[in-house]
């Protein structure tokens, strides 16, 4: 019946009409009713984290003014001393060189598992290397803490940098976290690399460009604003890290960015204060979530750089 009315709507002329399914599709719309929750749930869970974080810091900037708090140099809170600048400045040590180590290593890897390796090699090895992204940290901080600073203190030239390390370093705990960064940047960014179109890279063969002139001046820049997501993100979670720079940097607040040297990072602070030593409702004790809001806001200037290069240096091809 609905062939014979089709048949003669364009017999006639006429635009055919649209067949359409009876039935309501309650499968279909519980789906979206299940996703719209989940990203209420998000909304709200970001929102309740914010509040919680909020609430007593606004308690401790009424007790400690911002002046203090972002100028000075010197951080005791037991002491009444409420500079978190050395806190800030360990925090970025380790980031600092975790991301000089895991850089180039992540988008070497991304260019050869893109550009170089065949097809069965690229299928054991790409799982390998996200399988260190679900090692535990507490495992890669116990690595550090016992394989590697004492590897580092026997191999350290001489007065390179201050001296040899001692029981803790920073540059041990970026070496760390490092290896835990390697992961996320080559495959976001050899997922970017793959997906460039093969005719750019056919084109440029066409004019005699060799693999790596192809790789480095062709694939690269068209997957930029992936590989530039993939090192933002690898920063903010190298920000965010708790266990190793808590097991390896060391407790030491130091404006520094020697690599031989102890720090004491934002995350590391938090963890080692928030055991319940600490009366609550105390200066000393709302300093754990001052210095959260910073750290939190910290990771969401990150994320909106990552949202900005994205969109400056997205390619679109059709």
């Amino acid at each position: 019946m609905a062939t014979q009315d089709l048949s003669a709507a364009e017999a006639a002329g006429l635009p055919a009409r649209r067949l359409e399914a009876q039935s309501r599709r309650y499968g279909e719309k519980a789906i979206k009713a299940f996703l719209a929750a989940c990203a209420v749930l998000s909304v709200i869970t970001t929102t309740a984290i914010l509040f919680s974080l909020l609430t007593p810091s606004i308690g401790f900037f009424q007790e400690v003014p911002l002046t203090e708090f972002f100028g000075s140099t010197q951080w005791f809170p037991s002491q009444a001393f409420f500079g978190v600048l050395p806190l800030v400045v360990g925090t970025l040590n380790v980031v600092l060189w975790s991301m000089v180590f895991a850089i180039p290593i992540g988008l070497g890897a991304a260019i050869y598992l893109s550009e170089y390796a065949p097809r069965r090699v690229r299928k054991v090895i790409k799982p390998v290397l996200e399988v260190l992204a679900g090692i535990p940290t507490v495992a890669i901080g116990f690595f550090g803490f016992y394989f590697l600073v004492p590897l580092l203190r026997d191999i350290w030239p001489g007065d390179f940098l201050g001296g040899p390390p001692g029981a803790y370093m920073a540059g041990a705990a970026a070496l760390c976290v490092g290896l835990m960064i390697v992961p996320i940047i080559s495959s976001i960014s050899e997922d970017a690399m793959s997906s460039v179109p093969g005719g750019l890279r056919e084109g440029a063969y066409a004019l005699g460009a060799s693999k790596m002139r192809v790789a480095l001046r062709v694939v690269f820049p068209a997957a930029l604003s992936g590989i530039v997501a993939s090192i933002v993100l690898g920063i903010s979670r190298a920000i965010g890290e708790t266990m190793i720079v808590l097991m390896v940097a060391g407790n030491l607040a130091n404006i520094s960015l020697n690599p031989v040297e102890i720090v004491q990072a934002m995350t590391a602070y938090i963890g080692i204060t928030a055991t319940g030593d600490i009366a609550t409702g105390t200066v000393e004790y709302d300093t754990i979530f001052a210095v959260g809001v910073l750290l939190f806001t910290m990771t969401l200037v990150m994320n909106l750089i990552s949202i900005r290069f994205v969109r400056k240096f997205r390619e679109v091809y059709e």
